[in-house]
């Protein structure tokens, strides 16, 4: 057994040990009947080299299951979410941390908190509130604002969406609702980052400026995951259709976007390992663009592992690449496995593409790949990446499209083509005005046809179905199934990772 191979097993049983206390509540005298164990293993049956692999598996499963109760212990102890649902007001003191959220008629804040004031009593606090205010007055990263209402824990559920976990990812555990807001100063955030943020609203201005509904907020939503300027009639189409994702800044789509750089890059003559720094630097610049939000920055991880395995050019080294890069993740934020559906989305799409992008590829050789725009590279990658992390998308949303095969492929092979464009639109009207039109006519007829498709698609009959909530065994099942016939078909046809 190799090395690599064994750090594989390790990092496995990490992810593993966290994976048991997501869901589980394990006692702390099974934690130290594992150890025992493992040291047995370790230390007297220590003969054979497997046993002792085995022995220290369960030591990384066991470090596993001890990050996640102490992140956990954090979040039971944290300072802020001691005063959620108190009939008192507090006070606080601190820096909107991330850029806001506005919406129609309400912005909502993410703020930073430094201090906390109550019954004359001031402490010094480290944690985030989310604040929904009034629309204006306007706020921007960075402003340190001093906040007076009451902290609330999370809802539970909204819509059959679990709200409280969804922010419990982000190390988010209180809300407040219209406080009293007064700003303090401005300028307490990252330069880069408000530099960063300041261009793109830049940016958005200016391409509002070119493009009418919906093409507008489909153009938001496809760079920078912004959904407020898609109605909700069109989410619903995009639902029916299975696009959303197309709609947010997905792991999934960073993850093909990548690959289809890469083969691009190829096709365009570049050496491997020229196309491998291009491409890493495209998604890092993209990634930048927009903002840097977190969730872009994991599946950026992600794909970073992907490509970097591509540029070894081998399954294995594709696999273990990227758990370790997942395990890494995990380690810093172990609540990322069960609750952020980004990170789930990112880790399944790269291994669809992993084990059955050179099978689709196959099945589809009919099909022409020219080294411009390779087409056949373009749905392998997409139909991977969708097998692999339908079950996911099924599970939480309880709907399955009939028609999102047919949609994907038909809207996916374009999106990095359609960025790509979008890109220089939003650059060249920022630089020169009418230059910006001149490039806003073919970004309009490529988001038209987006539209087109999704919206053909959505008047199907039976475009979709409903499958209310779905238990978590039956999406086991599948994943046991989609194991069983990966490694089938990994032994009959000896895949080799992306073999260009």
């Amino acid at each position: 057994m190799t090395k690599s191979k064994i750090f594989l097993y390790f990092c496995l049983s990490f992810i593993f040990g966290i994976g048991s206390s997501s869901f589980f509540r394990i006692s702390q005298i099974l934690l130290l009947g594992l150890l025992i164990l493992a040291i047995i293993l370790i230390t007297v049956l220590r003969r054979q080299k497997k046993i002792i692999i085995i022995g220290f598996c369960i030591l990384f499963f066991i470090v596993g299951i001890l990050r996640y109760q102490k992140i956990e212990s954090g979040i039971m102890n944290n300072e802020l979410r001691k005063y959620n649902d108190s009939i008192e007001k507090v006070a606080l003191v601190g820096v909107v941390m991330n850029e806001p959220d506005v919406k129609e008629k309400v912005v909502i804040l993410t703020i930073g908190v430094e201090q906390l004031s109550i019954n004359n009593k001031q402490l010094t606090v480290n944690g985030r509130v989310l604040v929904t205010a009034n629309r204006y007055p306007e706020y921007d990263y960075g402003d340190k604002v001093a906040i007076i209402g009451k902290l609330k824990s999370p809802s539970e559920d909204i819509e059959g969406f679990n709200y409280r976990n969804y922010l419990l990812k982000d190390k988010i555990y209180s809300v407040m609702e219209w406080p009293e807001i007064k700003l303090l100063g401005k300028g307490f955030g990252s330069k880069f980052m408000a530099t960063l943020f300041s261009f793109k609203n830049r940016f958005k201005e200016t391409t509002s400026k070119f493009l009418p509904f919906p093409q507008e907020g489909f153009l938001e939503a496809l760079l920078f995951g912004d959904e407020e300027n898609i109605s909700k009639e069109w989410k619903e189409k995009l639902n029916i259709t299975g696009t959303r994702h197309i709609a947010a800044v997905s792991g999934m789509n960073i993850t093909i976007l990548s690959s289809i750089i890469l083969s691009f890059a190829l096709g365009l003559g570049f050496w491997r390992h020229q196309a491998f720094y291009l491409s890493l630097f495209i998604i890092f610049i993209y990634i930048l663009l927009i903002g840097a939000p977190s969730s872009a920055i994991r599946a950026g991880i992600m794909a970073g592992a992907l490509m970097l395995a591509t540029y070894f050019g081998r399954l294995g080294s594709a696999s273990r690449a990227v758990v370790f890069a997942a395990s890494l993740m995990l380690f810093n934020n172990p609540l990322l496995l069960r609750y952020d559906i980004g990170f789930q989305l990112s880790f399944l799409a790269i291994l669809g593409m992993i084990y059955f992008q050179q099978f689709f590829s196959t099945l589809l050789r009919r099909i022409p790949n020219p080294n411009i725009f390779p087409v056949r590279t373009t749905l392998a990658a997409t139909l991977s990446a969708q097998i692999f992390t339908l079950p996911i998308l099924i599970y939480n949303f309880g709907r399955i499209s009939l028609v999102s095969p047919l949609t994907n492929i038909l809207i996916v092979p374009f999106l990095a083509l359609i960025t790509i464009l979008c890109f220089f639109f939003g650059f060249a009207g920022i630089i020169f005005n009418p230059l910006g039109f001149v490039f806003s006519l073919f970004v309009w007829l490529s988001l038209t046809y987006l539209t087109f498709i999704i919206e053909l698609f959505s008047n199907f009959s039976l475009a979709s179905l409903s499958l209310g909530n779905i238990h978590w065994i039956w999406l086991l099942i599948f994943y046991i199934l989609l194991a069983t016939v990966t490694y089938r078909i990994q032994e009959s046809q000896k895949l080799k990772f992306l073999n260009y």
